[in-house]
Parts: structure tokens; C-alpha cells; sequence
């Protein structure tokens, strides 16, 4: 699959970003979802963070899934969701 990379700011609370994109010839939107989610907020204080991240999004809306995990700093995580049903349409669209 290729990329386009798109800079998209870091800012406190929920980004949600909408693309409508036309590849070869078939338009189609896709539903994204930036969050930051902070170390601080894991339920149980832990030094690794993977078990933070997952109860973290353990309850995290069903309609999204995890895209892609960015690079965390010493205070937060941010976090790439896809909307599930946009998700299909990428698999749709690479297998034609």
C-alpha cells in the first residue's frame, strides 16, 4: 500500500479529520481520528506502557479502530483511528 503523509498538529483532545479522495477515478472519504492519550490517566500506574495503552482504548468507541500508534513522549501518546467502515473500503479498493 502506499502512503501520503499529511502533518496534522498536536493538540489537546480529539482531532477528528475527514479526507475526501479520488484514486483512480473512485472517489471515496475517509474518517480519521487523532488523540493524545496521557501516561498519567492509565488506571493503574505501570512502567510498561503497552499494558497502559490497552487499558486505555479497552472501552474506546466500537465504530473506530486503531490505525496507528505515533511516537510517544515522556507525557502522552498520540493515537490514529480509522472508522471501521472506512477501513473495509481501503481493503475493497486494494484488492481490485
Amino acid at each position: 500500500m502506499s502512503y501520503i503523509a499529511i502533518p496534522i498538529s498536536s493538540m489537546p483532545g480529539k482531532q477528528d479529520i475527514e479526507i475526501d479522495v479520488t484514486i483512480n477515478g473512485q472517489k471515496q472519504a475517509l474518517h480519521y481520528r487523532v488523540e493524545l492519550f496521557y501516561w498519567g490517566d492509565c488506571l493503574s500506574p505501570t512502567f510498561d506502557r503497552v499494558e497502559c495503552i490497552q487499558q486505555l482504548l479497552a472501552d474506546y468507541d466500537r465504530n473506530w479502530t486503531l490505525y496507528y500508534i505515533g511516537s510517544p513522549t515522556d507525557e502522552f501518546v498520540p493515537i490514529t483511528f480509522v472508522k471501521k467502515e472506512d477501513l473495509v473500503k481501503q481493503r475493497r479498493m486494494l484488492r481490485a
